[in-house]
């Protein structure tokens, strides 16, 4: 049985508003020596990815700059859930459709795959993870005007190549794709 006891928090404040993020200042206590710290958290809403898998076998990834890294990033569909989606599931598929214009038959083509904190050191949101089955081409890519996207497929067995050469380097992607290849079998 651990021994690590939660440390009490004396205070919090809004230091930062970041449109999609925010910043909390939050003063605790250390249990083990009695000193005050000041911790910052990024507080955000939840995010979801979604692994798309054609009928063929392909997965369906996407291509777009990102400014946090200034690189072009291969990934797998996502992002945040926004305030109208019911869940996470809503939001992975509408994700899933805006980013690729690819989309399931059926609801019962899309699994969980399960919920990981991206970095819990700094942030208190979590990333849903599915995987859908039997995507097709439906229509258009829908972008907002801060997103340039473009549509990837690749062969499975490629995957695993792309992250050691780290063109797949998302984090993210590299988690959800962890979690489909062990995801438990049905008894």
């Amino acid at each position: 049985m651990s021994q690590l006891q939660h440390w009490e928090r004396t205070g919090s404040r809004q230091v930062a508003d970041c449109r999609v993020f925010t910043v909390r200042a939050d003063d605790r206590i250390s249990p083990r020596t009695g000193n005050h710290h000041t911790f910052y958290v990024i507080e955000g809403r939840d995010w979801v990815n979604i692994i798309p898998i054609t009928p063929d076998g392909q997965y369906v990834f996407v291509r777009q700059f990102r400014h946090g890294t200034a690189e072009i990033s291969l990934e797998i569909p996502g992002g945040i859930i926004d305030p109208e989606d019911p869940d996470p599931l809503t939001a992975a598929r509408r994700e899933m459709r805006e980013e690729t214009g690819y989309d399931t038959a059926a609801l019962e083509d899309l699994t969980y795959l399960g919920p990981i904190a991206p970095n819990p050191a700094i942030q208190n949101n979590r990333c849903h993870m599915f995987v859908a089955h039997g995507v097709t081409k439906v229509g258009e890519l829908m972008l907002d005007g801060a997103e340039d996207i473009e549509v990837v497929l690749i062969d499975p067995a490629d995957v695993p190549r792309l992250v050691r050469e780290g063109v797949i380097s998302h984090a993210l992607a590299v988690v959800a794709f962890y979690l489909y290849e062990h995801q438990p079998t049905a008894a």
